[in-house]
């Protein structure tokens, strides 16, 4: 497995690498984004072959002046020993000053997408994610990049923006992987202290119950109020946003017609969760 740590670095070897896929992630890897790995992998298989390159970079753009950017968890050893035992050909490690160079002044902002939700609450994220993204697209060229459904508007964001923009990058959109209890792997549980890591599974209940309780026609109020009242049930839990959207473009909606997807944002100590479920009626 090579390692590149320069962005000179990765596009000398990206020259000779033929077909790529690309697994942009933040490191403190878990199975989630071993799986994303996997997926490029049956990507590629499907093309013909090619190669996996994985990118490893905690995005200072995408965390606000009250963020947890310097508790974000790093663990490079960790994580390099886990993607070469996962089989992935390269590993892009860049530092903050080979992306964002002194006096940068180009931002890239899907506007609609990147203002609500979750850009609501956390204002400027997905300004930072859609720039950074466009750089590794620039940097790897890949012709796929694996994105996981547990971030359902970044991965929604992204598909926009790639349409767009006329990125010739095919996403592979991948299923949230869980833990035996329910609770969404991410990077932030290694953060829960013991308490809220066993009050979090309530996230996973309350979706189950409102992804089988959608019909047609069911109320989105009504949805939310029964989400609302069982994650409550946890004292520990402090609710940020409750959504259901449309599962295509997160428009809203009053009723359920179609495809929703159910979005959620809570809070457990100092550690924000974000979780998601699609449901069909």
């Amino acid at each position: 497995m090579d390692i590149c740590r320069s962005t000179d670095a990765m596009r000398a070897w990206r020259r000779d690498a033929g077909r790529v896929a690309l697994v942009p992630t933040m490191g403190a890897l878990h199975q989630g984004h071993l799986t994303l790995v996997a997926r490029a992998r049956d990507w590629l298989d499907g093309q013909g072959g090619g190669r996996v390159v994985t990118s490893i970079f905690v995005n200072p753009a995408q965390f606000g002046p009250t963020e947890d950017l310097d508790k974000y968890p790093r663990q490079e050893a960790q994580d390099l020993d886990l993607l070469r035992d996962a089989g992935c050909d390269a590993v892009f490690l860049p530092q903050v000053s080979d992306i964002w160079r002194p006096g940068a002044q180009t931002h890239v902002q899907v506007s609609q997408l990147g203002g609500i939700l979750m850009g609501r609450l956390r204002p400027g994220h997905f300004r930072g994610v859609a720039t950074v993204v466009t750089k590794l697209f620039n940097i790897v060229q890949p012709q796929a990049a694996a994105f996981g459904e547990k971030d359902y508007q970044q991965l929604t964001l992204i598909r926009r923006m790639v349409a767009d923009l006329d990125i010739p990058v095919t996403i592979l959109p991948v299923p949230t992987v869980r833990e035996p209890d329910g609770l969404a792997m991410s990077s932030r549980n290694q953060r829960l202290t013991p308490d809220d890591r066993a009050a979090a599974t309530v996230l996973a209940r309350a979706l189950d119950h409102a992804a089988a309780s959608v019909n047609m026609g069911t109320p989105v109020s009504l949805l939310r109020r029964q989400i609302r009242a069982i994650i409550s049930s946890e004292p520990r839990a402090d609710i940020r946003s409750i959504d259901i959207r449309n599962a295509d473009d997160l428009s809203r909606i009053a009723v359920v017609g179609g495809p929703v997807a159910i979005l959620l944002a809570v809070r457990f100590g100092d550690v924000l969760l974000i979780d998601q479920r699609t449901a069909h009626p």
